[in-house]
């Protein structure tokens, strides 16, 4: 081949791929974006605005995280679908638990955490969504001051005379409003008067709360007078007993005073009034 039909050749190819290249150039700018898949070349339509101006997206493998690094995934925690409630806690020594229910109430509630928190002690409250709707400072109190809240139901209804639907009302308004007021979802439940069914149970497991009962009644709601409530709490008074005292519902004045009397008696007794831990399944 003679030299001058080589370099017309040459010169011929590299135009070539300089079109070739510009004709690329040009696809860019005008958006098309050709992308490979499994199945094949796809090509999108031209973009606009903004749009145009996107970059070709990253492979898949860029986009996924590695996950071999990340902390191990904690399983759910479970909670066992029981058929009577606790009426004991668990616990080293002479360990005592107080509960009171039906609150909070403004006018009597306060007065209970102020003695609580004279004696460093900490107690659980079974709380009425309904009381709580209006007193949300004083469950932000109890948080603060590491007291345990429970569920009392939304209205304090009997629940036997509940549909399982009315029962999972009354139990899942009340965990919305103690979570909204207290910062955790309770983990614990207690019925109104006591009265336990089978779906009182089931609901409270699925809702991931503990059923607690008691072993001291204190009748403090019949108003028996100061001495008599704090009688009751002193002869009742044995390792991993639960009292029940109450907090609203009525007049708890006698509620209020009882508590600064036999209080510090358990305290001088050697026993320690505390609050319960949760066992997960």
């Amino acid at each position: 081949m003679k030299k001058d039909q080589l370099l017309t050749r040459l010169l011929t190819r590299r135009r070539v791929l300089i079109a070739g290249a510009g004709a690329v150039g040009a696809a860019a700018t005008a958006g098309v974006v050709t992308a490979v898949t499994g199945d094949g070349p796809v090509t999108s339509a031209p973009a606009a605005g903004s749009q145009a101006r996107r970059l070709v997206k990253s492979s898949a493998y860029r986009l996924q995280p590695l996950t071999g690094y990340g902390p191990p995934r904690a399983a759910p925690r479970r909670t066992l679908v029981r058929r009577e409630p606790l009426l004991r806690v668990s616990g080293r020594g002479r360990t005592m638990v107080l509960t009171f229910d039906d609150g909070p109430d403004p006018r009597y509630t306060p007065d209970i955490l102020d003695t609580l928190a004279e004696y460093d002690v900490r107690a659980m409250f079974f709380v009425c969504g309904e009381m709580v709707a209006g007193s949300r400072n004083l469950l932000a109190r109890m948080a603060d001051e590491g007291h345990v809240v429970g569920n009392h139901t939304w209205s304090h209804p009997l629940l036997t005379r509940l549909s399982r639907r009315q029962i999972r009302s009354q139990m899942e308004r009340t965990c919305d409003v103690i979570e909204d007021a207290y910062g955790e979802r309770p983990e614990w439940f207690r019925a109104p008067y006591g009265a336990w069914n089978r779906a009182a149970f089931q609901l409270g497991a699925e809702l991931g709360m503990e059923p607690l009962g008691w072993t001291v009644d204190t009748l403090d709601w019949t108003t028996p007078g100061i001495r008599s409530i704090a009688k009751r709490v002193e002869r009742g008074a044995a390792p991993g007993v639960v009292v029940l005292s109450h907090d609203a519902g009525g007049d708890r004045s006698q509620s209020v005073r009882a508590l600064r009397r036999y209080l510090p008696e358990l305290l001088d007794s050697g026993y320690h009034v505390t609050v319960p831990r949760r066992h997960y399944a």
